[in-house]
Parts: structure tokens; C-alpha cells; sequence
């Protein structure tokens, strides 16, 4: 008798793998057009093609199209050409030139306006009433046409001015007007009586004379108005000479007091106390040397120095006048060796 079977083993009792490193899984995400996607409705069904039939269609291309690629081929070329020519970097950075500005005071006609101004001036302020026509006729070379020749004079009177000397030219922001400072010279007249006249004091006077710019030239607008003539004290950056060097100043006193007694004289004397190579023009005899009231060399290098000199000039009978110079000084070396200081510029 067979002996019994065993049942077979169920699924579940079967034992579990072994345990092992876990392959790694990839999350999985329901998507709507995924495989979780609810089904698509039945569309059409889609037209069989017949044998050596294409699968698309070919549509005709506008002349508009064709136009619009052509021309914009042509335009990356001619971009292109011009990049080379000019330069990629030129376009990155190119050069910027400043502009000029022209502004009122560098566009105006100063040369020409100091001139009108100063014989303006002069005219101005001469008058005399044994002569009065002569004045106005003077006037008029620079006043404008319509404005009265008169300038303000009552017709009495006598006064001569014969030296100008224009100064600074101010323009308006409008360029077309300006007002140049003219500092005149002028002879007053006393009178003696009826109309006889005698000298009197020699004056400076300052004027404001308004100018104009027309087309064809500069004018006078009108009466120049007088303004003061000021003292100033000088400015507190002066520059300083240096640091005196006693010893050099108390071995060239001599040698100072022959230049300025040769400068006085003549120029072939001068020329035999400057230094070699130097070109000193004298006075010429306008005036005598007096003395050297002072002198004074400052500190530098081994070659040249800077110095000053007081001078007094004597002049015509008993008049005598002081004045200040500044001399360049170089240190010349004699075929025997010797070294002295001798006056290179003046000045």
C-alpha cells in the first residue's frame, strides 16, 4: 500500500527571500496622459494612403515671403561687412569728441571792441567851447547812428585827453552787447578868464564804455559811465624767492655793481660782465648807475641762481629814482680754473 502524500505547500507558507540590498524603485506618478489617463474619445478614423503616397501636403510660398528672406539675407551681409570695416570695437566704445562750446566771451569782437572803446573814450572826454563841432564830430566815428553826438556836454569848458589804454572786455550772455574798462589820460584846462583857459593838473580818469556788436562792425550804445580807479595790496600767494644764501650774496656784491653800472651805460660794456652765451640789451646812457642799495642771491643749484637788486638811477640834475630787479645768475669756470658768478638774463 503506496504510503500518503503530503499536500503541496501553500503560496503563503512559502518562506520569504533573503534580505538584500534593495534595488532602488522609481516613483511612479499618475499622470492624465499616462497609463491611469481616462480613455480618449474615438476620433475619425485616420485616411489610408495609397501606395507611394507622401505623408504631407506642400503649400505654395507668397512672393511677399520670398521678398521679405532675400532682403533680410542681404541686410546681415552688408552688417557684417561693416563690422569688419569699421571695427567691432569702435562699435563697443566708440570715440567721443567733446563739443566745442562757443560762449559769448570767446565768440565776441574783443579786439575790435577795445579799439572803438579807447577811441571812444579819448573823444569823450575832450571838449572845448572855442571849438564845439569838434567834438561831436569826433564822437560820432564810434557812436551808433541815431544816438545824440552831444554824449552829455553842456558846451562849456576845456579838457584834452591823449592817452588810453583799453582793458578787460565783459560780454553779455547774449554776446551782443559788452562793456570794455578804458583807463584814459586827460589835460585839465582852468579858466582866466572869458574864454581864455590856462593848463592845469594831468588826471587819470576810468571809464565803462558800452559797445555793441552789428553786423558790419562795433559801435558805442551810449555815454560811458566813470568808475574808481582802486588801490589793491598784493595778492597773499605771492611767490617767495627762496632762501637767501649770505655767503653767495656777500661774494658777487662787486660783481653786481659793475653790471649795473656797465647796463647803464652801454651795450658793448654789458656784453664784456654777463655770462657766455648771454645777450643783454643796456639802457644805453637814458640813465646813470647811483648805487646798489641792496642785494640779495638765493639758494638753488650749483650752476644757477636766482638774486634781486635794489638800484638807484640818477637822472637829469638832481633827481634820482630806485628800482627793483630780478637777475638769473650763472656760475662760469675760466680757462685758469677760476669760478665766478656772472648775470645771465635780466628780467
Amino acid at each position: 500500500m503506496a504510503p500518503p502524500r503530503r499536500p503541496a505547500a501553500r503560496p503563503s507558507d512559502t518562506p520569504p527571500p533573503a534580505q538584500g540590498p534593495r534595488a532602488p524603485e522609481r516613483l511612479r506618478q499618475r499622470s492624465p496622459h499616462g497609463a491611469h489617463a481616462a480613455p480618449a474619445p474615438p476620433g475619425p478614423p485616420r485616411e489610408v494612403l495609397a501606395p507611394g503616397q507622401t505623408p504631407w501636403s506642400t503649400e505654395p510660398e507668397s512672393s511677399f515671403s520670398t521678398w521679405a528672406r532675400r532682403f533680410f539675407r542681404g541686410l546681415v551681409v552688408v552688417v557684417l561687412l561693416l563690422a569688419a570695416i569699421s571695427g567691432i570695437r569702435s562699435w563697443i566704445a566708440p570715440n567721443r569728441t567733446p563739443q566745442t562750446v562757443v560762449s559769448a566771451q570767446s565768440s565776441f569782437p574783443s579786439d575790435e571792441a577795445r579799439a572803438v572803446a579807447t577811441r571812444y573814450a579819448v573823444a569823450y572826454l575832450t571838449w572845448d567851447e572855442n571849438n564845439p563841432d569838434a567834438r561831436p564830430a569826433q564822437v560820432g566815428l564810434d557812436l551808433a547812428a541815431g544816438l545824440d553826438s552831444g554824449a552829455g556836454w553842456n558846451g562849456r569848458g576845456k579838457q584834452t585827453a591823449d592817452v588810453a589804454y583799453p582793458g578787460e572786455v565783459t560780454p553779455d550772455p547774449s554776446g551782443v552787447t559788452a562793456i570794455v574798462d578804458v583807463r584814459v589820460r586827460v589835460h585839465t584846462f582852468n579858466r582866466t578868464g572869458g574864454n581864455a583857459f590856462a593848463a592845469g593838473p594831468i588826471v587819470w580818469e576810468r571809464l565803462s564804455v558800452p559797445v555793441a556788436r552789428t553786423s558790419s562792425r562795433v559801435v558805442a550804445t551810449g555815454a560811458p559811465t566813470f568808475v574808481p580807479d582802486e588801490r589793491a595790496p598784493l595778492p597773499s600767494n605771492m611767490p617767495d624767492a627762496g632762501k637767501p644764501d649770505d655767503d653767495l650774496t656777500a661774494a658777487t656784491e662787486k660783481d653786481a655793481e659793475a653790471f649795473f653800472s656797465a647796463y647803464a651805460e652801454s651795450d658793448n660794456k654789458v656784453s664784456a660782465v654777463t655770462a657766455p652765451g648771454s645777450t643783454i640789451r643796456s639802457l644805453n646812457g637814458a640813465v646813470k648807475f647811483g648805487q646798489l642799495k641792496d642785494w640779495q642771491v638765493y639758494t638753488g643749484n650749483d650752476d644757477e641762481r636766482q638774486a634781486t637788486a635794489a638800484v638807484t638811477w640818477n637822472g637829469v640834475g638832481d633827481t634820482t629814482l630806485d628800482q627793483t630787479y630780478t637777475l638769473t645768475l650763472r656760475r662760469t669756470v675760466a680757462t685758469d680754473g677760476a669760478q665766478r658768478w656772472q648775470v645771465a638774463a635780466v628780467g
